[in-house]
């Protein structure tokens, strides 16, 4: 089959390499780079070169099985790292880290700091009862994190010092953003990344040489047929497959793989079905 594909990020370039067996694949991509939310720079720091990773950072042995194998695939190497999660807050003047008990308390001061303790407590109260309520099914579809956290009564210091910033760096949001992020989808990402346990955790692992190091062995054999620059119009439907309007013009497919945004996916369909318009 002839197939389009558009979208470079993990997900085209992933569903282009195993198409590329056995069927014709082009891959369209509107920026000139490809590689999507992984992205690698160069950093020069005192005559030393580093990898720089912006976008995709890391991954771990728990929910990334199928990446792993594909790196195993490609003969791409990774490296154990540690993930922790540290605060400066220079209007209050906090700072610590939660890798061990020596940078929880790197401030002294806090070791006596009822608010810190109170804050260190709500840490392991969510921990405990956001699981509870996402396996007992009492996290309604509408609540937000905000929401959730006035409700139960949460303390400011736990909410502007842990949980929302938290989420922020995670997802590269703002704290009111954050705020309004959908709860069940929070719990439920936190708890399958080991991020409500002080003990049970994954071994996070990093792509050696960075995350770009899996771009290239991964389009190699269709990397003449990536086009940068061609951001895709429109997809219409008809009787031998799809039609595809991009700025390289019309074409004339057997099959489409959106590998975008869903509503990039939805704007692009000519005439989505209601099936198509409702989840998308």
């Amino acid at each position: 089959m002839k197939i389009a594909i558009i979208g470079s990020g993990i997900s085209g370039l992933t569903c282009a390499y195993l198409l590329n067996r056995q069927h014709d694949v082009t891959v369209f991509e509107a920026s000139d780079w490809i590689g999507g939310h992984t992205h690698t720079v160069d950093v020069e720091v005192k005559g030393e070169h580093f990898a720089l990773d912006t976008g995709f950072i890391v991954f771990n042995d728990w929910t990334y099985p199928n990446f792993i194998r594909l790196l195993d695939q490609l003969g791409v190497t990774s490296a154990p790292t540690e993930m922790s999660f540290s605060v400066q807050d220079p209007s209050t003047g906090t700072e610590y880290n939660g890798n061990n008990l020596n940078s929880l308390f790197a401030q002294r001061s806090n070791l006596l700091s009822p608010r810190f303790w109170g804050m260190l407590s709500d840490i392991l109260r969510f921990n405990r009862e956001a699981i509870r309520d996402l396996d007992e099914a009492r996290i309604a579809a509408d609540t937000s994190l905000g929401a959730y956290l006035q409700q139960n009564g949460y303390g400011q210091r736990f909410i502007d010092h842990y949980i929302v910033p938290m989420g922020s760096a995670i997802w590269s949001m703002s704290l009111g953003d954050m705020q309004r992020f959908p709860l069940q989808f929070f719990v439920r990402f936190f708890k399958n990344h080991g991020l409500l346990s002080a003990t049970h955790r994954p071994q996070w692992r990093v792509v050696s040489g960075g995350s770009r190091s899996y771009v290239a062995p991964l389009c190699a054999s269709f990397a003449e047929r990536i086009r940068l620059n061609c951001p895709v119009h429109q997809v219409e439907r008809d009787a031998a497959g799809v039609t595809v309007h991009s700025a390289a013009g019309i074409e004339p497919f057997d099959s489409v793989v959106f590998a975008c945004h869903s509503d990039q996916a939805l704007s692009l369909l000519a005439a989505p079905s209601q099936a198509e318009h409702r989840p998308l």
